[in-house]
């Protein structure tokens, strides 16, 4: 099974930036991918979705500011975060998409990312 692994979190000021990544262990060229968070206390939600051939979902939350890509060349997938605010604090994780229909692959560790205010 492909294996994910999140890197590119930190701490931040609030209106700050980030850009995380995640590398897969083998291809996702066929594979709609997709960035969650889980912040302390609470469930685990999808921020942003991108297909197989890079159209994108966004949560309203992060609508105009996050931006999802992907590079099917490096099996990654990105997420370029922009005005950060603190409760956007949480372990940032991707994963399948919601909808896909094997369902998502082993969750790695995450990456936290830490937002100040």
């Amino acid at each position: 099974q492909v294996q994910l692994l999140e890197s590119g979190g930190g701490l931040v000021h609030a209106g700050g930036s980030l850009k995380l990544s995640c590398a897969a262990s083998g291809s996702i060229v066929r594979v709609a991918m997709g960035w969650y968070r889980q912040a302390p206390g609470k469930q685990r939600e999808l921020v942003a979705a991108i297909t197989r051939e890079g159209s994108a979902y966004y949560a309203d939350s992060v609508k105009g500011r996050f931006t999802i890509s992907r590079d099917n060349a490096k099996n990654t997938v990105y997420l370029q975060m922009n005005s950060l605010q603190p409760e956007e604090t949480a372990v940032y994780y991707c994963n399948t998409d919601p909808g896909w229909p094997t369902g998502p692959v082993c969750w790695g560790q995450g990456t936290q990312v830490t937002v100040s205010s």
